[in-house]
């Protein structure tokens, strides 16, 4: 049997392993799945509910051992552990506590005169079985949070870890199964590529994927092949715009946090600043200032995945051979680790790879702009679309610039926190993915929407059914005419009049097919 390794990156020390799923196991667990899926649907969800309460109590009440194990299996701080992982699920599953009831209820909507009568509305339905395949970087958020909320909505779910994190993985089973969560409806496959390859193969009836565009489109592609809906959560290159006007100090304290928090390892990070050309030199001085004196294992956590590590190295190459200049950092540190230097770039521009293609490393690129327009056309120069954030002292300046952006999210005087906002819906533009979730939203994209219809069934016939009679056509104009012309002076009775002459002196005509109507003509239903 494989078997998946856990590393720790800060340390270099194998922790342990975990076996990986094989083709059986996976099909077993679909099965599992499938068949735990009805009861879990018509559980009422209060009580659904009642297992997150659960859940989130476990969280608090192991909030320190918790961090402590994400911290060991990614390398990050434990605070940010805390804040970015334990801190903003629990914050979601409070949030959808409060709230679900009323994004799941049945949703009234308005029916059309034509259908004068009738009662139209939304409900929200659970999908079946979805597939959630989580990434290494923040391996316990955006495992949980899309875990989450499918099952709220009533689905069954199968979750793959990454394997380079596997014990978060084992942590979150181990969460679920002390939560009470009952047999088959939630269920951790651990392994690599092949897994979930496998998981795919099995048919969900919805995929739900945070990782790389390379991964995404690959995914995308064999579930199309069988119409399984996907949800694409993938990477950024998030630009960040700072006018003169901004408060230099609470941007220079932004553009730090934003480039370095989780090690640069954040799909919103910061990944590229431009800077308005008046504060630019002061801007690169203490943003250069502030990344030397950021201390490793205490500010700044190892990256998590080796492969990572040589991706900074190859864009820190390619942008220093086309003319850009290593400000601090640069180098790799702690040998036997993942530790990097925080890196400032200055006289960069966007033939290289570090201002194009997703560096996801402790890395900040800085370039200076004269004018708005060239700042928003540079912003907007990316294939990716995640995050974007604004700098400055004049609030209606930044919401204009903030419109212009063509991101998923923008954020102002502010970096990344709109993703641990449970409020808003998160997700990506252009390669940066398809889909969002958090939210109403968040409950939503895992149910399918059923719209209905009600009649009460009382009368024989409606005004549009058969037989259509030279009257019908004539009351059909003048519906058309009342209703959308200029004059548009129908009332509701005048409407209802017209509908009474089509179908007799009663709309409700009750005679029985086949009798004849006041026209001489057979009346049907």
């Amino acid at each position: 049997m494989s078997e998946v390794i856990q590393y720790n990156p800060a340390t270099g020390d194998v922790l342990g392993t975990v076996p990986e799923a094989s083709p059986d196991q996976i099909r077993a667990a679909m099965t599992r799945a499938r068949a735990a899926f009805p009861i879990w649907r018509a559980t009422p969800l209060p009580e659904r509910l009642a297992f997150l309460r659960k859940l989130r109590l476990l969280l608090v009440e192991q909030a320190h051992g918790i961090a402590e194990e994400i911290a060991a299996a990614t390398g990050k701080i434990r605070g940010e552990a805390l804040s970015a992982e334990v801190l903003v699920v629990a914050d979601a599953i409070h949030y959808y506590e409060r709230h679900a009831e009323t994004f799941l209820a049945r949703q009234r909507v308005a029916t059309p005169i034509l259908f004068f009568g009738n009662r139209s509305y939304i409900q929200y339905q659970p999908l079946g079985v979805v597939g959630v395949i989580s990434p290494w970087n923040f391996p316990f958020q955006l495992a949980m949070i899309p875990v989450i909320s499918a099952l709220i909505a009533g689905n069954a779910v199968l979750l793959k870890p990454s394997e380079v994190t596997p014990f978060v993985g084992t942590l979150m089973e181990r969460l679920f199964k002390e939560s009470g969560f009952p047999e088959g409806v939630v269920q951790v496959l651990h392994g690599g590529r092949d897994v979930g390859a496998g998981l795919t193969a099995a048919r969900p009836d919805k995929i739900f994927f945070t990782g790389s565009v390379a991964t995404g489109k690959k995914i995308i592609a064999a579930a199309a092949e069988h119409l399984i809906p996907v949800d694409l959560e993938l990477g950024g290159k998030d630009p960040m715009i700072v006018l003169a006007d901004a408060d230099l100090d609470r941007a220079v304290n932004g553009a730090l946090w934003g480039a370095f928090t989780n090690a640069g390892q954040v799909c919103m990070s910061v990944e590229r600043v431009y800077v308005e050309r008046p504060i630019y030199d002061e801007f690169v001085r203490r943003v250069t200032a502030g990344a030397r004196s950021l201390r490793l294992g205490e500010d700044v956590g190892s990256m998590t995945f080796p492969p990572q590590l040589a991706l900074v190295e190859e864009h820190l190459r390619d942008a220093v051979e086309k003319g850009a200049r290593i400000e601090c950092g640069g180098t790799a540190a702690k040998a036997g680790t993942l530790y990097f230097h925080p890196t400032v770039l200055t006289g960069v521009d966007h033939s290289m790879k570090i201002m194009r293609d997703e560096t996801f490393g402790p890395v900040l690129p800085i370039l200076p702009f004269d004018t708005v327009e060239e700042a928003v056309a540079l912003a907007n120069d990316s294939e990716f679309g995640l995050n974007a954030s604004v700098w400055t002292s004049d609030l209606a300046k930044a919401e204009r610039i903030a419109a212009q952006l063509v991101s998923g999210n923008v954020c102002i005087n502010e970096v990344i926190s709109t993703v641990a906002n449970p409020h808003l819906p998160f997700g990506g533009v252009k390669q940066s993915g398809i889909g969002s979730y958090h939210g109403p939203g968040g409950l939503h994209t895992f149910s399918h929407r059923t719209s209905v219809m009600l009649n009460k069934g009382k009368k024989k016939r409606e005004v549009n059914w058969f037989p259509y009679t030279a009257e019908q056509e004539r009351a059909f104009h003048t519906i058309i005419r009342l209703l959308f012309g200029t004059s548009r002076r129908a009332t509701l009775a005048d409407i209802r009049n017209l509908i009474g002459q089509v179908l007799g002196k009663d709309s409700k005509d009750s005679r029985p097919a086949g009798q004849a109507g006041p026209n001489g003509k057979e009346h049907t239903s």
